[in-house]
């Protein structure tokens, strides 16, 4: 027989779907991955995820500098193979000056839902020395999911310090990853 041919049904040759339904093996799915990194400063609040965290310094960047939504708005758009936030949002217009990272979010999520996509679900990692972030967990991954209008449990969120090391150890940076899955509706 052929390689990759078969007369059996998806279900009976993937028989491990990961308790997806019939109709989520037929939407298309789509995988994205988004990252970034802002330097630390004194005098600025430090936003993740939407909420602020109580520090004696925050990110400096353009906008509001939130790196979990910058990251996750790349991971979204990367999904969708649109141009990333850079682009959208470019730096060099000060019309962006200060701009609430929730509106990035709202214009990616919207652009998302017109090409027909839903979230599948979304995992963030934090990279930062202090303050710990556990006591924002919760409130970080609602924020998140109601943002993207989904479950609480399909955020994901770690935090990580650099133990000392580098310049995430050394608290001179934080930086964030995500990875999102997305279905066609």
């Amino acid at each position: 027989s052929r390689i990759g041919s078969s007369s059996l049904a998806p279900a009976e040759r993937f028989p491990y779907t990961l308790g997806m339904s019939d109709s989520s093996m037929r939407a298309e799915p789509r995988i994205g991955l988004g990252t970034d990194r802002h330097r630390l400063v004194a005098g600025r609040p430090l936003l993740i995820g939407g909420v602020t965290i109580d520090a004696p310094f925050g990110a400096l960047g353009h906008s509001d500098a939130d790196v979990a939504l910058h990251a996750l708005c790349d991971a979204l758009l990367g999904a969708l193979g649109q141009p990333d936030i850079g682009a959208l949002f470019p730096d060099t217009d000060p019309k962006w000056q200060g701009l609430d990272s929730r509106e990035i979010v709202a214009e990616v999520h919207r652009r998302m839902r017109s090409l027909g996509f839903r979230v599948g679900n979304v995992d963030l990692v934090i990279h930062l020395e202090r303050p710990t972030l556990a006591p924002y967990r919760d409130e970080i991954c609602l924020s998140i999911s109601e943002m993207l209008e989904i479950d609480r449990d399909r955020v994901g969120f770690q935090a990580k310090t650099g133990e000392g090391v580098g310049e995430v150890g050394e608290s001179q940076v934080i930086e964030a990853t995500a990875i999102t899955l997305l279905f066609s509706e």
